[in-house]
């Protein structure tokens, strides 16, 4: 008897599911999804191995001093440089945009670094100079291989200290990822540990039949917003309490543990680029907010509501398989697509807002769009709340429901 029930539970289950729409959209739109974006890269016709090609082959002004006297004003022409008189004067001229880059090579270039100074032309295409720089004095050094310096020029066992500069001043290079990195981690960790949450506290009472009765007594609106500042507060608890442990082993077992010293001397925060990943991070979470109370003013159980509540999470991690191109050629259409469709485009603007790849009109106009599409969700998705709060048992209709709603608004 035990196995009979047990063949015609599954049996059930599984037809039931199998007969649903939206199962076979979901299931099928994670290979659609990934076909749609390699054939998009395709399309794009851009990869990292294309820029670094190009920085093997960029064409550059500089000057340059030479203290080894390696370096051969023929072989230096012929790269594009011309020897400076005065090294001050080249690095104003640097900073100013004057001048591509201006490289000093030291006495012996096997004890000493080559120190080049360049105007900022992107995170990833600065490695032009130092490629330049090296391969000048590489080329230099295997036409008199003879002494020491030169044969460790010769192998390319030549240390590099650049100094890259923005506007005038030095940038940080790759330090200056570290904090708009950390606000994308803080955007994954929010709506990965808290939507669930989100998801299941508008849909609790309506599982438990009680909706209407509260409704009674409190406004939806201020129901929603009302949850959604609870379960934020509880996702804030959980991250501290998380972050607690390894925080007093630090403090307190660090020589213990034998955990190195955290030297944050050379950690460099961009004012702008911080605002806008903040900006990106809370518009992120409105929107998606947003979503996810529409869905559980819609679904009648989290079991109904799992079926959506899955792809929208996959959608933050879809940007990743572009990433190369996201990093490398930010104009490829791919990255422009995943720029401004809404629940990518979070994700998306956070990795280029670190890479140093977002225009500030691009910037304000995801921003925006976060903002204002997020709020309109959430709207919207009050109204579904309020009119589906007695839909136990069936799926609510959304277009009945705003209809229902212009209708009343107009009487």
């Amino acid at each position: 008897m035990g196995g009979h029930n047990l063949k015609t539970v599954f049996v059930f289950e599984l037809t039931r599911t199998l007969r649903k729409r939206g199962f076979w959209v979901a299931t099928l739109a994670v290979p659609v999804v990934i076909g749609l974006i390699f054939a998009l890269s395709f399309v794009s016709g851009s990869s990292i191995s294309d820029s670094e090609d190009a920085q093997a082959d960029a064409e550059i002004s500089f000057a340059y001093t030479d203290a080894s006297g390696l370096i051969p004003a023929e072989a230096a022409q012929a790269f594009g440089g011309r020897e400076a008189a005065d090294p001050e004067a080249a690095v104003d001229a640097v900073r100013s945009g004057e001048l591509d880059a201006y490289f000093a090579y030291p006495a012996n270039p096997a004890e000493e670094p080559v120190e080049v100074s360049g105007a900022d032309r992107g995170l990833f295409d600065n490695g032009a100079y130092e490629a330049v720089a090296e391969a000048l004095l590489r080329t230099s050094a295997q036409a008199a291989i003879g002494d020491p310096g030169l044969a460790a020029a010769a192998a390319g066992e030549v240390a590099v200290e650049a100094t890259i500069y923005r506007d005038g001043d030095v940038t940080g290079g790759f330090t200056e990822t570290i904090g708009p990195l950390a606000l994308l981690v803080v955007f994954f960790l929010v709506i990965v540990m808290l939507s669930n949450q989100m998801l299941n506290s508008t849909l609790e009472e309506k599982e438990n039949r009680v909706t209407e009765m509260i409704l009674t007594t409190v406004n939806p609106t201020t129901l929603v917003v009302g949850k959604i500042l609870a379960v934020f507060a509880v996702g804030a608890v959980q991250i501290l309490v998380s972050l607690a442990p390894a925080v007093a082993g630090y403090v307190f077992f660090r020589d213990r543990l034998a955990i190195p010293d955290l030297d944050l001397s050379d950690l460099r925060l961009d004012p702008w680029a911080m605002v806008v990943g903040v900006l990106l991070l809370v518009g992120g979470f409105v929107l998606f907010t947003g979503v996810l109370v529409a869905i559980g003013a819609i679904m009648p159980t989290a079991k109904d509501a799992g079926v959506i509540f899955g792809p929208l999470i996959f959608s933050m991690f879809i940007p990743f398989y572009a990433i190369s191109l996201i990093i490398s050629d930010p104009g490829a259409l791919i990255v422009g697509v995943f720029t401004y469709f809404p629940l990518t485009a979070p994700v998306t603007a956070m990795l280029r807002n670190a890479f140093g790849t977002l225009e500030p009109v691009t910037a304000g106009i995801v921003i925006a769009e976060l903002f204002v599409l997020g709020i309109v969700v959430l709207r919207v998705a009050v109204q579904l709340f309020r009119y589906g709060s007695i839909a136990y048992t069936d799926k609510l209709n959304p277009k009945a429901v705003l209809a229902r709603k212009k209708a009343a608004g107009r009487s």
